[in-house]
């Protein structure tokens, strides 16, 4: 049975969207919580993932997370509670990984519930990249290395010691550049941030 056989199908991937982010400069308003299409984001980005072919979604929260759990319906979600996510995203990554050990994920596909321009057509183009444990692959923008990102249970544990402050993965895809498969994902998502005021204009 080749690896891609036992592989194959959503089973094996499992969504992990990070949405613990207080939101500094939006005047402390978490971004789980910011009102896209009449319901919170973090809604939103749970649904991208389940469309893209993620059966399985992991969401980290932090900033006021008992208030997301309550107003959010997140109903068949993991949710992982990240009480060190004011440090950065490092945190709330190697939380989310850390919930995935145990539960037969051969992959994580990460997302960020701040680019609500990452719709379900980039989600599924690298999630079909994923086969097997050993897999790294990352949506393009022209190019340009973003998200969602695919990490194979192989390299968790190397994230994981890397993944400091507000840069995640940043230094553990650095070092790991030529086994990465860039899937370009330009023609179908914008990798916008919510991050300021001014990028309040691209929810609806």
């Amino acid at each position: 049975m080749t690896t891609r056989e036992t592989t194959d199908g959503a089973g094996a991937v499992a969504g992990l969207l990070l949405a613990a982010g207080g939101g500094r400069r939006l005047g402390g308003r978490p971004k789980a919580l910011l009102p896209h299409r009449g319901r919170p984001l973090v809604e939103h980005a749970v649904r991208v993932l389940r469309e893209g072919g993620c059966a399985r979604v992991h969401v980290v929260l932090g900033a006021r997370a008992e208030e997301v759990r309550a107003r959010a319906a997140l109903a068949g979600c993991v949710l992982v509670d990240n009480p060190g996510w004011e440090e950065g995203m490092g945190t709330s990554l190697r939380a989310g990984l850390d919930s995935l050990a145990g539960t037969g994920a051969r992959a994580a596909l990460v997302a960020l519930v701040d680019q609500p321009g990452i719709g379900p057509e980039a989600v599924a183009r690298v999630l079909a990249a994923y086969e097997g444990e050993e897999s790294l692959a990352s949506a393009a923008y022209e190019g340009v290395r973003g998200h969602p990102v695919l990490f194979g249970a192989a390299h968790w544990a190397g994230i994981a010691t890397t993944a400091l402050g507000d840069q995640g993965a940043r230094a553990y895809l650095k070092e790991h550049k030529p086994a990465i498969s860039l899937v370009e994902c330009g023609d179908v998502a914008r990798p916008f941030d919510i991050d300021t005021e001014a990028d309040l204009a691209h929810l609806e």
